[in-house]
C-alpha cells in the first residue's frame, strides 16, 4: 500500500503463448497420412520442423554417448536432441490415420521417416511413371470430342500435382496441343500467333468453341455436296 493509503495498480497480465506451434499442427492435422498422400504428408512435416529448427532428427539418428565419459557439452546435446526427437515423434503419429499410429508409435523420427520413405516414396515413384507414360501417349483421333480427350488429360496433370511433381502449365499447354489432330492445325497456328496465354481450362473452353465451328462448317460442306455433284451432272 502506498503512503496516500490508495492500493497499487494490478501487474500487467502475462503476456498468451506464441499459437504458431497450435496452428501448424491444425495444417498437418488436415492432410493426416494415409500412405498415398505421403509426399505432401512429409513435405508439410518439414517445413513445421524446419521453422521450429528440428528438421534435422528427421534426417539423422541420434548418436550414442557414454554419459560416464562425456563431457557436460555433450551430455547437454545428446538430451536436446533426445528431447527434439521425442517432441517431432509426437507430432508425426499424432498426424498419422488410426491404422498407421498402431504400426509405428514406437518408432524415432529418423527411423520413421526412413521407413515411410522407402515405403511410400518406391510407390509414388512407380505411380509418377505410369501417369507420364499414359499422358505422353494422350493423343485425339479425327471425329473423337475434344472434351473428353483434354478432361482425361487434365486428370492426368492433376494427379502428377499430387504426387508433388512441380508440372509447368506452360508444358501441359503444349502436351495437350500435340495430341491434336490435323485438323486442329489451324486453331494451334491461331493460339500462337495470338501469344494466348490461358490456362488448361481455359484452352478447354477455347477448342470446345473450335471444335463446334468445324462441325458446322463440315456440315455446311456436306449439305452442299450433293447439289455440286447435280450439277456437274447437268
Amino acid at each position: 500500500m502506498s503512503s496516500s493509503g490508495e492500493l497499487p495498480p494490478p501487474p500487467h497480465p502475462p503476456h498468451p503463448p506464441s499459437n504458431h506451434n497450435f496452428t501448424l499442427l491444425l495444417v498437418l492435422a488436415k492432410d493426416k497420412l494415409v500412405g498415398p498422400n505421403y509426399m505432401s504428408w512429409i513435405r508439410n512435416m518439414k517445413m513445421m520442423l524446419r521453422y521450429e529448427n528440428k528438421e534435422y532428427v528427421l534426417t539423422n539418428p541420434i548418436p550414442e554417448i557414454d554419459k560416464e565419459t562425456a563431457t557436460p557439452e555433450e551430455i547437454a546435446e545428446y538430451d536436446q536432441r533426445v528431447d527434439d526427437a521425442t517432441k517431432v515423434s509426437c507430432i508425426m503419429i499424432a498426424t498419422m490415420a488410426p491404422e498407421l499410429q498402431k504400426t509405428y508409435k514406437d518408432y524415432c523420427p529418423y527411423e520413421l521417416n526412413t521407413t515411410l520413405s522407402q515405403m511410400f516414396h518406391k510407390k509414388a515413384r512407380k505411380e509418377h511413371y505410369e501417369v507420364v507414360k499414359s499422358l505422353m501417349v494422350c493423343k485425339l483421333k479425327e471425329g473423337e470430342f475434344v472434351c473428353a480427350h483434354v478432361k482425361k488429360m487434365q486428370r492426368h496433370v492433376e494427379r502428377l500435382e499430387k504426387l508433388n511433381v512441380n508440372f509447368d502449365k506452360d508444358l501441359a499447354i503444349d502436351m495437350v496441343l500435340n495430341s491434336l489432330p490435323s485438323s486442329y492445325d489451324q486453331f494451334i497456328l491461331t493460339y500462337h500467333l495470338n501469344n494466348t496465354e490461358a490456362m488448361l481450362i481455359e484452352l478447354h473452353n477455347l477448342l470446345q468453341t473450335a471444335e463446334a465451328g468445324m462441325k458446322k462448317s463440315h456440315s455446311n460442306n456436306s449439305a452442299s455436296a450433293p447439289v455440286k455433284a447435280v450439277q456437274q451432272s447437268k
